[in-house]
């Protein structure tokens, strides 16, 4: 097949797939060996489809694309770096998880950006006495014991997003420690024609409706301090209208039927506060009626109707 027929066959299978599903997962593929890739195609298995290709290969079939798909000028810029495609109908957050779950341990190696913080922990290291000079170029703090050379106390030796040091790579690979895990990552969603970031799938339920919430208060509180109606202040000002009609009726002749238990209150404040102390009373005096009868049953049933001396 020439380069020519492959690059149409390429064009195709793109196009179907940004026609056939809604959502496209950006992944970053740094670091990820074809074996590991096999896996993540085989996890994802009916659900999605990992989708390769050179990145000026992508943009040209996009641009090819783009005059019946204008939305994907938003996704372009995103296409840089060792990047690839997962397409999926199936839900966001499921496969995303299926994505980078993924990974595998991976030896620190120089000049290597770290993914993460690697601290070395205190504790005997077996090393011979000899490499404590080794140690004290890192800055990390030894001692000789039982002939061998012990860390004192821990030591954050990588700080995530530098780049690993020749000496700091040496010396984690001599004590063993396998301080990273690389694998698939999604660094931008594009579903439905908008691109967002990936860490839009951890908000959850609870805090987009807390926020829209606040968002509806500070509304509500703006328009009413503006005197503009709005949906969101229209109950508000209802409310309020409500309150100043029962001011304006307690304080006038004026009453209506919303108004008329309140004035009846006001004016006869004793009738709605009698009848519950004597509802208390009435069932205050029936349980210690009951525990009278109990103690009286209880006395007589230890007589057993006999006297002392029978």
């Amino acid at each position: 097949m020439s380069k020519r027929e492959a690059k149409g066959l390429y064009f195709e299978k793109l196009k179907n797939y940004l026609d056939t599903y809604k959502t496209a997962f950006v992944v970053n593929v740094d670091n990820v060996g074809s074996n590991q890739m096999h896996q993540i195609r085989h996890s994802l298995r009916g659900e999605a489809v990992v989708l390769m290709g050179k990145n000026t290969m992508v943009r040209r079939a996009f641009k090819t694309f783009v005059a019946e798909r204008p939305d994907l000028e938003r996704l372009m810029p995103h296409v840089k770096g060792n990047v690839g495609f997962v397409f999926t109908n199936a839900d966001l957050k499921e496969v995303r998880d299926k994505i980078v779950e993924n990974r595998v341990a991976a030896p620190a190696r120089a000049n290597a950006i770290a993914p993460g913080d690697v601290t070395v922990p205190a504790g005997n290291t077996g090393m011979e006495p000899g490499k404590t000079s080794f140690f004290q170029a890192l800055g990390i703090p030894t001692k000789i014991s039982r002939g061998t050379i012990e860390i004192v106390s821990d030591v954050q030796l990588v700080t995530a997003g530098e780049r690993v040091g020749p000496s700091e790579a040496v010396l984690l690979n001599m004590l063993n420690i396998s301080p990273f895990t690389y694998g698939m990552t999604v660094t931008q969603v594009f579903d439905n024609g908008t691109c967002f970031s990936a860490d839009v799938l951890d908000v959850q339920e609870e805090e987009l409706v807390a926020k829209l919430v606040g968002a509806l208060r500070d509304v509500a509180a703006i328009s009413l301090a503006a005197g503009y109606p709005t949906l969101a202040s229209v109950p508000h000002s209802i409310i309020n209208g409500y309150k100043n009609l029962i001011a304006v009726s307690l304080a006038s002749d004026y009453t209506f039927e919303g108004s008329e238990k309140m004035k009846e209150f006001l004016e006869n404040p004793d009738a709605f506060v009698v009848a519950a102390p004597a509802a208390a009373a009435a069932g205050g005096d029936a349980p210690a009626a009951e525990e009278k009868k109990e103690e009286e049953a209880e006395e007589s049933d230890d007589d057993m109707g006999f006297g002392l001396f029978d």
